[in-house]
């Protein structure tokens, strides 16, 4: 079995971040509209995305350190197949209790972003680590570009749930995938799940570690606030259609497309730090004009989908360098760092998104969402800056 020996091709790695993007963005312009569905208010159906964020969150804590114990290949099919069976129950759901449940279950394909990492860690070290990443999250870059607007029109020709029935299709032609071409990466035999914990305070007491895991944690956190708001604001802000929804969406992901090749192109010769820095420095300018702007009376789906492309550019820019930042602090700890700090980010994202949810109400525009959205870029920026600041 060859798969079960060779390291995977640079595709099979878009293709497993891919997926979780996939599940992440495919259904978000039919959020109203599955509200009505299920009868319930929109905040619950967001919780949809607060869930799903914070089951991500557990699964990237435990999915590195075990991937660093019983090897990459085995902990990602493992996780694949959950993946298939929760997707079929969030399509077959009766209730939206029933629905919640399934979604935050199907989160365990959130180990293919944290195994993604972990395996370009395993193959590369350092500013190279960085690039490798960036040309793989550009692959992955893709799928959220075009997703939403495929949800879209899903939904207007058969309905959300085919969203879903999609979903099971793609996770079964990625498992497949796997099994053929993802062989394993963990060098050496894997320390035990007991001597990976005694190592996390070695972990933990690194301000490098903390630095971009800041970094990471808040620039993700903007992004994912977005996408528990934009949905709202896209229907009862700009009164749009859920495939126009979906179109809006694509600009989030050109602007990350675009960050990732930069990242990708030229993260060896500019260093990460200044790299995350730069990245940073876009992303908050761009929201500040765009909250200038609401507030100013410019009510515009180009003025707020435009501002959030160039904060996609950003965050391009910020993600690749810190997550190879935070693995490259403890190279026989890459898969744990990899999932904390995936964790982090996540954990802090479902935060928001609920937050988002929660202040959205129809009359509130988009200031609340963006008010968000500054407050976490310019979070991730303090924390670069603390961090080249130290060294």
């Amino acid at each position: 079995m060859t798969g079960a020996r060779t390291a995977p091709h640079i595709l099979t790695l878009v293709a497993l971040g891919g997926l979780g993007a996939l599940s992440m963005n495919v259904f978000l312009p039919s959020l109203p509209g599955m509200a009505r569905d299920f009868g319930v208010d929109y905040g619950v159906m967001q919780l949809s995305v607060s869930a799903y964020l914070a089951g991500a969150a557990v699964v990237q804590l435990i999915a590195g350190p075990i991937s660093d114990r019983y090897g990459r290949r085995p902990v990602m099919l493992w996780a694949l197949a959950i993946f298939l069976v929760s997707s079929v129950g969030t399509w077959a759901a009766p209730t939206a209790g029933w629905f919640l449940v399934f979604r935050m279950i199907q989160a365990a394909v959130a180990t293919g972003m944290v195994l993604s990492r972990a395996v370009v860690r395993d193959l590369v070290a350092g500013d190279a680590a960085a690039s490798r990443i960036g040309y793989v999250t550009m692959g992955m870059s893709v799928i959220p570009m075009l997703a939403p607007v495929l949800g879209g029109l899903l939904d207007e020709a058969l309905g959300w749930r085919a969203n879903f029935s999609m979903l099971a299709i793609a996770g079964a032609a990625v498992t497949a995938l796997v099994w053929l071409d993802m062989g394993e990466t963990r060098r050496g035999p894997g320390l035990s799940m007991a001597a990976q914990m005694r190592n996390y305070p070695a972990l933990a007491r690194s301000a490098r570690f903390w630095g971009y895991a800041t970094a990471a944690t808040l620039a993700s956190g903007a992004f994912f606030a977005y996408l528990g708001g934009a949905p709202f604001v896209g229907e009862t802000v700009f009164h749009l259609r859920p495939a126009e929804v979906g179109y809006w969406f694509a600009a989030p992901s050109i602007g990350y497309l675009l960050g990732n090749f930069i990242s990708g192109r030229w993260s060896i010769k500019i260093g990460m730090d200044r790299m995350i820095l730069w990245g940073g420095l876009l992303t908050g300018a761009a929201l500040a004009m765009a909250l200038a702007a609401d507030l100013a009376g410019l009510h515009h789906p180009l003025m707020f989908f435009g501002a959030v492309g160039v904060t996609g550019l950003g965050n391009g820019m910020v993600l690749p360098n810190a997550n190879a930042g935070m693995m490259s602090v403890r190279p026989d700890l890459a898969g744990t760092a990899s999932g904390l700090g995936g964790a982090m980010a996540v954990a802090g994202g479902a935060g928001l998104a609920a937050l988002a949810g929660a202040l959205l109400v129809p009359g509130a525009g988009a200031a609340p969402l963006l008010v968000i959205m500054l407050l976490s870029a310019l979070g991730s920026l303090v924390g670069i800056l603390a961090l080249m600041q130290a060294r």
